[in-house]
C-alpha cells in the first residue's frame, strides 16, 4: 500500500535539502511542490537509480547469450581469435543489430538495442572492462541518472553517424563508450584546475590511443566511436555536471523513460524477427 507522507521533513528532489513534507515550494532553490503532496519520497525510492555499470553489464551478457543460444551452430564456425564464441548474423539481426540494411526497411529501434549487441567473446568483454573502468567514474561526476542517459544517447548518436555513410552492418557498446570518455573530457576541460587539468591529459590519452587502436583491428566501426564521444561531449554539456547542478527528478524521470524505451525497443526486435 501507498503511504503519503504529509508531516515531517523531506529531501528536495532538486538541491537534495531538508525541507516540510507538505511545503508547497523550496525555501532553498525554489522548487514548486517539492513534496508532490507527500508522494516525494516514494516517488525518490523508485525512480532513483543505482548504478548503471551492472545494469547494462547485465543486459550486455544477456543479450549476448541468447544471441548464441539462437543460432548454437554458429559458435563452432570460428574464423580467427576475434570469432571465438561469436553469435550468427541472423541471430544478431533478430535481435536488433542495427546498419544501413536495418535503418532501410525501417527498423529504427536497431539504433539502441544494437548497443547491447556483440559480435564475439572478447568484443564483449573488452567493452565491459571499459565501462567498469569508466562507468563508475563518470557516475561519480555525473550522478547515475545523467550517465545513462550519456551513455545511451552516445551510442545512438555514434549509429546514426555509421548508419548515414551506408555501413550496412554494426554493433557493439563501444560508441556508447567513446561517449563515456567524451563526457570525462568535457569535465576535465570545463572544471580545469590541478584535478581537472589531470583528469583531462589521462582520458585525453586514453581516448587517442582507443582511437588509433581501432585501426589496427579488424571489423572495427570508428565512425561511430567518433560519434560516440563527439555525442557524449554534447549530452554532458546539455546536461551539466553535479558540481554545476545536483541530479534533479527531470534527470531520473527522463533515465527510466530511456530504460523502458529499451526495452520496448527489444519488444520490437523481437516481434518483428517473430512476424
Amino acid at each position: 500500500m501507498l503511504e503519503r507522507k504529509t508531516e515531517g521533513s523531506i529531501v528536495c528532489p532538486s538541491c537534495g535539502r531538508l525541507i516540510s513534507a507538505n511545503a508547497k515550494k523550496c525555501i532553498y532553490c525554489g522548487r514548486k511542490n517539492p513534496g508532490l503532496w507527500g508522494y516525494g519520497p516514494l516517488l525518490q525510492k523508485y525512480l532513483g537509480m543505482g548504478s548503471m555499470v551492472p545494469l547494462v553489464t547485465g543486459a550486455s551478457i544477456l543479450f549476448y547469450v541468447l544471441s548464441l543460444l539462437l543460432d548454437p551452430k554458429a559458435i563452432f564456425q570460428m574464423q580467427g581469435i576475434f570469432g571465438l564464441l561469436a553469435p550468427s548474423m541472423k541471430a544478431l539481426d533478430s535481435l536488433g543489430m542495427t546498419g544501413a540494411y536495418a535503418i532501410s526497411q525501417g527498423r529504427w529501434w536497431t539504433l539502441i538495442t544494437a548497443i547491447y549487441l556483440h559480435g564475439g567473446i572478447l568484443h564483449i568483454l573488452f567493452n565491459m572492462l571499459w565501462l567498469r573502468q569508466l562507468g563508475y567514474m563518470v557516475e561519480q561526476i555525473y550522478g547515475a541518472s545523467r550517465s545513462f542517459l550519456i551513455f545511451t544517447i552516445a551510442g545512438v548518436i555514434g549509429f546514426v553517424a555509421s548508419d548515414w555513410v551506408k555501413i550496412p552492418f554494426t554493433i557493439g557498446a563501444s560508441g556508447s563508450i567513446f561517449g563515456l570518455l567524451g563526457a570525462l573530457v568535457y569535465y576535465g576541460k570545463k572544471r580545469g584546475g590541478v584535478f581537472g587539468s589531470a583528469l583531462y591529459r589521462q582520458v585525453g590519452t586514453w581516448t587517442i590511443v582507443l582511437f588509433l587502436f581501432g585501426f589496427f583491428m579488424p571489423a572495427v566501426n570508428n565512425l561511430a566511436h567518433a560519434g560516440g564521444f563527439i555525442g557524449g561531449v554534447l549530452a554532458s554539456w546539455l546536461f551539466g555536471y553535479q558540481e554545476m547542478k545536483a541530479e534533479t527528478q527531470m534527470h531520473k524521470v527522463a533515465a527510466l523513460a530511456t530504460a523502458v524505451l529499451t526495452i520496448v525497443c527489444f519488444g520490437l526486435a523481437i516481434m518483428t524477427w517473430l512476424l
